[in-house]
């Protein structure tokens, strides 16, 4: 007997990372030292920092993951992973250096996971950060033949005095939204649930999904935002915080990024629903209140601007093609956010 018979085929694991080796060369930045296939990646720290701070986040894709399982479909989880990490770090003000990744499978499918580490690198370029490495773990009698599990970690920069950190917000500070892509990398379970229980098919076209499939709106990769929001920085904006709308929605996150004292009061009226939540609001019979608290709502981003700005910051991310739009106003309180609909 060899670990073959066992279910691990070390030869295919070879051959697989030959398949994806200029797929991760095509992210590096200059600061990469050395290839792939070493014990540990190599990076040295860009030049020109006073204080460097380094910012790290690690994170999944979670249920989405069966979607793609079920529809074989593996070119967008992989932008999933990278954006779930890139968009947390960039909140500090940090720019991501590096994502290295875990692919853990039953069986290892060399197609099918050169297709995810693809959608890895084509995330890491839309966030201007190397892949500088990973590891396929191969776990017969773990997962079920056919399915994997992702996870992502990234490392970001920041000069020190230049990091958020909460204390930069300031009362009257305005909360600034940038639109998802849809539902992003959270609430699948829920997801699911709604098209499991209603019979429906992934390649069902509800009215208001507008010809689309529900396989294509809910395979749609996450928003990477770090290259319109640092250029944003860079161009002089002042920027005071920034949230990642992710599990647990607006309510969850956006307090995240206040100081003590502080409250945001949302405007409601410039809450515009896109239709694929109303969907499943109607589908499912969700509250608006679960549905604040389970989904982003069509909201990926947000970040807070001095009133003076709000007009430079609305212009600027709509010349890179974000359509920004005022949501709110930082105010006194205890970490709530006021006036969500109910």
């Amino acid at each position: 007997m060899d670990y073959r018979e066992a279910g691990v085929d070390v030869e295919a694991g070879r051959a697989f990372v030959n398949d994806i080796r200029s797929l991760v060369h095509s992210t590096f930045r200059p600061e990469v030292l050395g290839g792939l296939g070493g014990f540990g990646g190599c990076f040295q720290l860009p030049t020109g920092y006073k204080e460097p701070v380094l910012v790290s986040g690690t994170d999944g894709v979670g249920t989405k993951l069966k979607i793609a399982h079920s529809l074989q479909r593996h070119d967008t989880v992989g932008i999933d992973l990278v954006a779930m990490c890139v968009n947390d770090v960039l909140t500090s003000g940090a720019e991501p250096l590096f994502f290295l990744d875990y692919v853990a499978t039953g069986k290892l499918e060399r197609e099918q996971l050169t297709q995810v580490v693809a959608g890895i690198a084509l995330g890491c370029k839309q966030a201007g950060c190397a892949l500088l490495g990973g590891e396929t773990a191969e776990m017969p009698g773990f997962y079920q033949m056919g399915e994997y599990d992702l996870a992502g970690f990234c490392v970001g920069i920041v000069e020190k005095s230049q990091m958020l950190d909460t204390s930069q917000v300031q009362i009257g500070d305005i909360a600034i939204a940038l639109p998802s892509t849809g539902v992003h990398s959270n609430g699948y379970s829920l997801v699911r649930k709604i098209i499991d229980d209603h019979g429906l098919d992934w390649e069902d076209t509800p009215n208001l999904l507008d010809g689309k499939t529900l396989a294509e709106t809910f395979l749609t990769p996450t928003k990477i935002y770090v290259k319109p929001i640092l250029a944003a920085q860079k161009s002089g904006l002042d920027i005071h915080g920034m949230a990642h709308i992710t599990g647990g929605g607006l309510p969850e996150n956006l307090p995240r990024c206040l100081g003590k004292g502080q409250a945001i009061q949302i405007e409601s009226q410039h809450l515009s629903i896109p239709p694929l939540f109303q969907w499943l609001a109607e589908t499912g019979g969700v509250s608006p209140t679960a549905m604040y608290n389970t989904f982003n709502m069509g909201i990926g981003f947000v970040i807070l601007v001095p009133p003076t700005q709000v007009s430079q910051a609305i212009s600027f991310l709509e010349s890179h093609n974000i359509m920004a739009f005022a949501i709110g106003e930082v105010i006194s309180g205890s970490g709530e956010l006021i006036g969500l609909p109910t």
